[in-house]
């Protein structure tokens, strides 16, 4: 099974910023949905920011808004996640993922994991008060 792979994740202090990328393998990038989620400690996987792989369509969860922005290269089937003014309570394990079956991003995608597929292993990113 094809693998997202995510980079980027480390250790900052609140306030801090970090940039994650995801490269999506094969046709996973074409005409399609990829989306930024989490697990944080005590919380399940949550959506964070959703790009469209053919254009500027992007979506983001209210937590993140205004700090995060999401973006996508397809020459290099890359999408990258930077985020600024990280705080402590967003220590957790970043993910990337495809849309199963490939299509648009809407905003309700962000809570649907389950229409996500071609899981990474992952990212951690700590923030340290």
């Amino acid at each position: 099974q094809v693998q997202m792979m995510e980079a980027g994740g480390g250790s900052v202090q609140s306030g801090g910023s970090l940039n994650l990328s995801c490269v999506a393998p094969g046709d996973t990038f074409n005409n399609n949905c990829i989306g930024w989620f989490r697990q944080t400690p005590g919380k399940g996987r949550e959506g964070v920011a959703l790009v469209y792989s053919r254009g500027d369509d992007t979506f983001y969860a209210d937590a993140v808004k205004g700090r995060f922005t999401i973006s996508q290269d397809s020459a290099k089937k890359t999408v990258y996640l930077q985020m600024n003014s990280l705080k402590p309570d967003e220590t957790g394990m970043y993910y990337c993922a495809a849309r199963l079956n490939g299509g648009y991003c809407y905003i309700t995608l962000l809570s649907q994991t389950r229409h996500f597929a071609s899981w990474g292993q992952g990212t951690q990113v700590t923030v340290s008060s």
